[in-house]
């Protein structure tokens, strides 16, 4: 080879890499903010990108996602929403109220597609559901019916139950609207509950403590980003102590819970990519309707029903969308 074909071929393969890079940092950003962490989210970022790819967008190809985790500690958010803007991101979606105040204080013109377990329009986010009027819009949820419809469940599983705990994340944004929505429907009911809060590690244990000192026959863990990432720590104190517990989600279920009633989230976060990618196309916030959760599911795990000694009434039976076994 002459020397002058080979300081060509070198040159080339240098080049090649740096091509690459360059390549990437060329394509539009999409940031992703969220206040829990990585591990409870794998399959909700599939939905997400199979949304995006709806909408013609392609991690990778003609799109790049920068991801930031706050892992429970809610203070962060807006200093990770600066590292995303500061990285370039032309759309910011969020995995919960809290992360979408983030974003919202660390800009107020870039977009920013959420996903909100509580009306939005009481946060400031949209001025109406059908009329975002601003530059935030994505899906949401009103919990009031969906702490009603667990306790009401747990209340069948569990048959006549004197006392059932609430555990809540006392840092959340959500958690007061949260204990509103389940002491008025713990009051429709004739209820008893017992909130106990966890919003570090190491309060997960004493606030089981405190349910089985009471005697708690049951247990509602709310939606919380934080508790969605210590699923397996969560389940595996219900059983170490017996406890019946309702989830918000199905992978709760999936990881040996013993229910859940609530969105599909699967179905909100491809929704949330497939709003990004029309933002990044060029569709304004204000022009997307936020969307309402439609689909709910009823998930049971019968091995774990068996091991606390409970029956699935016929009634919860005729009701349930999955069963794991």
């Amino acid at each position: 080879m002459k020397r002058r074909q080979f300081i060509a071929l070198i040159g080339g393969v240098a080049a090649g890499p740096l091509a690459a890079r360059a390549q990437q940092a060329a394509l539009p950003i999409i940031g992703f903010l969220n206040s829990g962490a990585i591990g409870g989210y794998r399959n909700l970022l599939i939905a997400m990108r199979k949304g995006l790819a709806e909408a013609g967008f392609v991690d990778g190809q003609n799109l790049a996602i920068e991801y930031r985790w706050a892992e429970g500690r809610f203070e962060r958010l807006p200093e990770l929403a600066s590292e995303l803007l500061d990285r370039g991101a032309r759309v910011i979606v969020t995995g919960g109220i809290g992360s979408a105040l983030g974003a919202r204080k660390a800009s107020a013109t870039v977009p920013v597609v959420f996903l909100a377990g509580d009306d939005p329009v009481k946060f400031g986010l949209v001025e109406s559901l059908n009329r975002p009027g601003g530059m935030a819009t994505g899906v949401a949820w009103l919990t009031s019916e969906l702490f009603t419809k667990r306790l009401e469940i747990l209340r069948d599983l569990v048959r006549r139950p004197n006392l059932i705990g609430v555990l809540v994340n006392p840092e959340s944004p959500e958690v007061e609207p949260q204990i509103k929505e389940i002491e008025a429907a713990a009051r429709t009911l004739h209820q008893s509950i017992h909130t106990v809060n966890a919003s570090r590690d190491a309060d997960f244990a004493p606030a089981f403590e405190s349910l089985a000192a009471r005697a708690a026959d049951g247990l509602i863990v709310s939606n919380d980003a934080f508790f969605n990432g210590r699923r397996e720590r969560i389940i595996a104190l219900a059983a170490q102590r017996l406890i019946p517990a309702i989830y918000d989600r199905r992978e709760y279920v999936s990881s040996g819970g013993l229910i859940s009633y609530g969105t599909s989230y699967a179905a909100a976060y491809r929704q949330l990519g497939l709003y990004a990618g029309k933002i990044l196309a060029g569709t304004k916030p204000a022009d997307l309707p936020v969307e309402q959760a439609t689909k709910f599911e009823l998930v049971v795990n019968l091995k774990t029903a068996a091991t606390l000694g409970l029956d699935i009434p016929p009634r919860l039976q005729a009701l349930t969308d999955e069963v794991v076994e």
